[in-house]
């Protein structure tokens, strides 16, 4: 790769034209081969796009089945173009996407999209993957360009789009209808955005400046780690005005500037991104109108908006009366419905009588009678009068469908044990006084009648002076993975709080997060912790039935270099500190060479940061494929490090083999990223005749870790 950069400082860089000069700069070394020309820069760029397409489009009507989750987000894409309401624990954008990407190509969502493996047919699913695919290769010309904008090296920035362009893993998450490609061009998107805005910084109010700040909006308005890099672009920015000298003549002036890059920054980094976030999800739901599956993880009062659901212009009763047949939803963010089966607790787990817990599904078990604590329950073709329910009465809740009353013990609960059960109990509606309960309207005035859907309220015990309460703690197998309901002494406890949802008398983005949050592994399902991803300790199968198979894994030569020259930059870091105390002076060649690389590793390490570090706390069920967006902050800053390398190694060399030596480095190492690119491609494109172990297949031999299962 001929050499494309001059030995300017980072400042210095950063504040001229990001456009590709031709600028002839002196070095002190015999190897430098001159100019930096314009004609090389579109050259090496239009390879890389070339290559970029090429690799992703091969092959991509393969294999004609669905594949891993395809199975989801190609149903998402189906609901949007027939207007049928879900619910996910994704933001809507990228789902809209791939909507969008099949209707353009004429998909009317009639495919099932029922399980992986199922075959496409005649129905047309090549728009939608050739659209995540486009989204998926714009990663490497955006990764391309952000390190030149980090570094103005060329040779960096070129490293940096090979090594996100030959590694398996990207190629393979970015080949199929998936979020991860809409989601990694948006993170991309966004750093590449942040930079080219502080590369403006000192005409932040021009034409370009502005621009660059603008084009933020979008990207990070859609990703939440990505807000963090704006934030840290953010007080970066306005920091710098606050570095001007400290002499009294110029403080007014610093303090006006950080006023003004404040407040651009504030409308551009903080409140448009709302405003367009926002935006999306008023297109979402005023696309997604008709009543689907997703209706009863929201509350009573938003399904009374869709068109189809038995809420949409009910006429149900205002007011709730005594021997009513109810619905209660629990009106925390994702609350499910009060609900009972035949099974009991097992043995071991409190009382062994009957589970109760709460359900985000409709269904004939969650339906209550509401009866007066001393009275039978009231027969439907009864001449009694009506009598309201009000607030503070005495009550009982009997399940229809077992005709067992809700009730409550000092027994511990099954998961919360600093809770009390609460069980079904008694025979034909008749139990004891551990089924009593106080009905309390949250806000309501004395004897107030409680209405259908308005009014909130509480279920106090009557003897354990507990709360009815959901933890949204899943059950174990034996409470088929449904949430534990509990009483609680804590009386203020806000998931206690709960509504009439369905009466008869014979909120979204919220639910989204609440619903991420509370993902856990099903039994016998393949998960990974994160200590897992950066090694490639294991990969994914995306296709693994009769025919060809696709896996999901990192190119190890890439992913384990990644990992070397991390350590590598944070070795270089600690000793450039210890010179620096000690005053040991480089030469300006490589005290500009370090500075660069290190100013560019220094925010491409911080990214990867934000992207990984946080799955170590999450307690959700997690994939390999979330380490992805961390890889592209990992492999940019190799990028960097191997331009350092190439670039401070010949030095050392005799002048005359110097340049032979640079490129006899860039050869080689390029060579060896397209042989272990050209070994590993059969997991991407597909592998065939059995598994690796076998000598007839195509990854004899390959199989490198025992923890890969191909």
């Amino acid at each position: 790769m001929p050499k494309a950069e001059g030995s300017d400082a980072p400042a210095t860089a950063a504040s001229r034209s990001t456009e590709p000069k031709s600028k002839k700069t002196h070095r002190d070394t015999a190897y430098d081969s001159g100019k930096t020309s314009t004609g090389l820069w579109w050259t090496l760029f239009g390879l890389i796009l070339i290559t970029t397409a090429a690799t992703r489009f091969y092959k991509l009507d393969q294999p004609d089945h669905i594949c891993w989750d395809e199975t989801h987000f190609g149903k998402f894409g189906g609901y949007y173009i027939n207007r049928t309401f879900f619910f996910d624990v994704h933001p809507p954008l990228g789902k809209m996407l791939i909507g969008l990407f099949g209707y353009l190509d004429g998909y009317n969502a009639t495919f099932a999209f029922e399980k992986p493996g199922d075959k496409y047919e005649d129905y047309p699913y090549m728009g939608m993957r050739a659209g995540c695919a486009i989204m998926g290769a714009l990663l490497v010309p955006l990764s391309f360009l952000t390190v030149w904008e980090m570094t103005f090296s060329l040779p960096a920035a070129t490293f940096a789009g090979v090594l996100i362009l030959l590694d398996h893993g990207m190629l393979t998450l970015n080949r199929y209808i998936l979020l991860d490609p809409p989601l990694l061009f948006f993170i991309s998107a966004s750093v590449y955005t942040t930079v080219k805005f502080h590369n403006q910084r000192h005409r932040a109010f021009s034409f370009h400046g502005g621009s660059g700040c603008l084009l933020q909006e979008p990207c990070w308005s859609v990703q939440l780690p990505s807000s963090l890099l704006a934030s840290l672009s953010f007080f970066l920015s306005v920091s710098e005005p606050l570095q001007i000298s400290g002499k009294s003549s110029v403080i007014f002036h610093a303090l006006c500037y950080t006023v003004e890059h404040f407040m651009a920054r504030a409308l551009c980094l903080i409140a448009l991104p709302i405003v367009l976030y926002m935006g999306i999800f008023y297109i979402h739901l005023r696309v997604l109108y008709l009543s689907g599956p997703g209706d009863g993880y929201f509350s009573s009062a938003f399904q009374t908006h869709l068109e189809g659901n038995f809420l949409h212009n009910a006429s149900t009763p205002r007011e709730v009366a005594y021997g009513s047949l109810l619905t209660l939803k629990n009106s925390i963010t994702g609350g499910g419905y009060l609900h009972s089966h035949m099974h009991l607790y097992p043995a071991g787990v409190g009382a062994k009588q009957q589970q109760v817990t709460t359900y985000s599904h409709k269904d004939g078990n969650n339906r209550w009678f509401i009866k007066k604590f001393n009275k039978p329950t009231p027969l439907w073709n009864s001449t009694d009068s009506i009598e309201l329910v009000r607030n503070g009465d005495l009550i009982r809740l009997e399940h229809r469908p077992t005709r067992r009353n809700l009730h409550s013990h000092k027994e511990p609960a099954p998961v919360s044990r600093k809770h009390y059960q609460v069980t079904g109990y008694g025979e034909n509606g008749t139990g004891d006084a551990n089924d009593v309960w106080r009905l309390v309207i949250e806000g309501g005035a004395e004897n107030e009648p409680l209405e259908t859907m308005r009014h909130k309220f509480k279920l106090v015990h009557y003897l354990q002076n507990c709360v009815l309460s959901t933890t949204k703690k899943t059950l174990p197998k034996w409470g088929y993975e449904q949430q534990e309901v509990t009483c609680n002494p804590n009386l203020r406890d806000a998931a206690a709080v709960w509504n009439v949802e369905d009466n008869r008398f014979p909120r979204s983005h919220a639910v989204m997060f609440s619903g991420n949050a509370g993902l856990k592994p099903k039994d016998g399902e393949l998960t990974s912790r994160p200590w897992m991803w950066p090694i490639n300790l294991r990969g994914q199968f995306f296709s693994a039935g009769e025919g060809v198979k696709i896996y999901l894994l990192g190119n190890p030569i890439i992913w384990w270099s990644n990992l070397v020259f991390m350590a590598f930059y944070l070795t270089l870091l600690v000793v450039k500190s210890i010179r620096d105390r000690r005053d040991i002076i480089s030469s300006p060649h490589q005290k500009a060479l370090q500075e660069r690389a290190l100013s560019a590793c220094g925010w491409l390490y911080i990214g990867w940061l934000l992207h990984y570090v946080p799955f170590w706390g999450m307690g959700r069920i997690l994939y390999f494929h979330h380490y992805f967006p961390a890889l592209l902050f990992s492999s940019m800053m190799s990028g960097v490090v191997i331009d350092y390398l190439v670039e401070s190694i010949p030095p050392l060399l005799p002048a005359g083999i110097r340049n032979s030596a640079y490129h006899l480095l860039v050869g080689g190492i390029v060579s060896s990223l397209i042989y272990s690119f050209y070994l590993f491609a059969p997991l991407t494109y597909g592998m065939s005749n059995g598994p690796s172990t076998e000598a007839n297949s195509t990854m004899y031999g390959m199989r490198w870790l025992e923890t890969w299962e191909f």
